[in-house]
């Protein structure tokens, strides 16, 4: 099973059933991969959450998070610093320090990473994310 980290706003979208990436929260819940996070991770899921679908919506998915076994919790023990935004950092050490597969985000400040050849991170988009399912597939 593949070991993915979302970005805080892949996860934000993907939770409504109404969202055209909902697949990405159901994939998850049917354990179809290994969501990696970090208590750093969890906090910003929980806030940003909190922030634009209210509390009870932000304790319910992090209670589903909580209690999914296919959430490993990851403990890093460095700090790469390898992005502008110092706040995403945390989401590249995660995928460092568990050895995902990718981080699937949307946001263009992961870019960066393509230029670093160690360690190397991998970022791809939900579109990318979809088609690597549609190709277990077939």
């Amino acid at each position: 099973m593949k070991k993915v980290v979302l970005d805080t706003n892949v996860l934000l979208v993907s939770i409504s059933s109404r969202s055209k990436l909902h697949w990405v929260y159901k994939k998850l819940i049917e354990k179809e991969y290994t969501l990696c996070v970090t208590t750093d991770i969890l906090a910003e899921y929980a806030e940003i959450l909190e922030q634009h679908m209210g509390i009870e919506t932000s304790e319910s998915v992090l209670g589903t998070l909580e209690n999914l076994s296919n959430v490993e919790l990851i403990t890093t023990y460095f700090r790469f610093k390898l992005l502008k935004d110092e706040d995403d950092d945390k989401f590249v050490d995660c995928a460092i320090a568990s050895n995902a597969s990718y981080i699937v985000s949307h946001d263009k400040d992961f870019n960066i990473l393509k230029k670093i050849d160690f360690p190397k991170v991998k970022v791809i988009d939900t579109l990318t994310f979809e088609k690597e399912f549609e190709d277990l597939i077939s």
